[in-house]
This record gives C-alpha cells, sequence and structure tokens, in this order.
C-alpha cells in the first residue's frame, strides 16, 4: 500500500514541457511544476558530471525550500563530446558549431535526476546513453537549423523531431536522450512509495 494515498503533493521541479508529457506517458501528472531560479551556466572547466551534479541539486534544494513537505522530481539532461558540454542555446551561430562538430561522431547524453520527500531520504541518478549523427553536409545542417527546432535543446538538436532522420547509433535509454530516463525514474518513485495505482494520480 502507497504510503502517500495522494496526502502529499508531487512536484517537478522543472521548466521543461517535454518532462511533464513524459511523465504523463508513465501515468503521472504532477500537482505542481515548479520552475528552480538558479545559475544554469556552465563555469569555466566544469567538468559534464561535476556540472549536472551540481545543476540537478541546485534546483532540488530550490524548489524544497519553498515546498519542503513534498515529494519532489528535479532533473538535467547533458549532451557532451569529451570534456565539452554542449549547452542550450538560441544562438544559430553556436547551434551550427555544435551540428558540426556532432557531425559523424559519437557523443554521450546524461540526465541527472533527483527525488526526495519528508519521508524518503533523497537519492540523486545519472543515465547516460550513447548517440551517433551520420555524416551531416552543410545542406542538411542548413535545413535543420531553419528549422528552429534546435532552440533551447541540449545539444541543439532534439532526438524525437526532424533529427531522428540524422541519427544512426543509439546506445542506452532512448527516453533519457529526449529528456528523462522513465524506467529509471519509475523504479525510483516506486521506491519512493508513489501510488501508481491511486486512480486519482
Amino acid at each position: 500500500m502507497s504510503v502517500y494515498k495522494n496526502q502529499i503533493q508531487f512536484i517537478l521541479g522543472s521548466s521543461s514541457c517535454r518532462r511533464e508529457k513524459m511523465l504523463h506517458q508513465i501515468g503521472i501528472k504532477p500537482d505542481l511544476i515548479v520552475k528552480p531560479e538558479i545559475n544554469e551556466l556552465v563555469l569555466k572547466k566544469e567538468l559534464p558530471i561535476t556540472y549536472l551534479k551540481r545543476v540537478t541539486q541546485s534546483k532540488l534544494n530550490y524548489v524544497k525550500s519553498k515546498h519542503p513537505n513534498s515529494l519532489i522530481l528535479s532533473a538535467d539532461t547533458i549532451v557532451s563530446v569529451g570534456r565539452r558540454i554542449l549547452d542550450k542555446t538560441c544562438k544559430i551561430d553556436i547551434a551550427e558549431k555544435y551540428l558540426t562538430l556532432l557531425s559523424g561522431r559519437r557523443h554521450r547524453v546524461v540526465t541527472g535526476f533527483s527525488i526526495v520527500s519528508p519521508i524518503f531520504k533523497q537519492k540523486m541518478r545519472y543515465v547516460t546513453s550513447v548517440v551517433r549523427f551520420k555524416e551531416l553536409s552543410a545542406q542538411e545542417i542548413n535545413f535543420y537549423l531553419e528549422s528552429d527546432e534546435w532552440k533551447g535543446k541540449a545539444g541543439a538538436y532534439a532526438i524525437q523531431g526532424i533529427a531522428s532522420r540524422y541519427i544512426n547509433f543509439i546506445s542506452g535509454s532512448y527516453s533519457n536522450i529526449v529528456g528523462l530516463p522513465l524506467s529509471e525514474v519509475y523504479n525510483m518513485l516506486v521506491s519512493a512509495g508513489y501510488d501508481f495505482n491511486n486512480e486519482n494520480n
């Protein structure tokens, strides 16, 4: 039997509409969505996993400070090539550089997520997937840039959209690449006592 029985609100600590929709896929409707107001800029010489841990923890801390009695899920996704983080951008010249860098090579997509509640000690986990783009021609890069699909996306692409036709290899969780490793999130929520069978969820 669930320890929650809907007596505690479930909060998604993320501004991503995509993550909200992904949670709906596995039967979760957050009671509240909170956009964490934190610094997401990459610090000088900051390694990918260090950045991911800092941002994921900062998001959780921000939401917890305002809603200490809630079940909270925070998450962040990064794309990295070696030690370089290809963060979100709305600048077309940067997006072009990212796509040129990703062309014909493998890169990592890592999502860090953390869950905590008044009766569930915080746990954080990282899930890594590997993605490879085909060799992209200048025409293909320009076409993708014109689609505007890249705006605000880590690595300047969205695998669930047009970019999928350029991707010829994936290893690991697909949903992780989209923005949330659903199987891993589900298992941790079960451990936290979330009631997936309650019809009011």
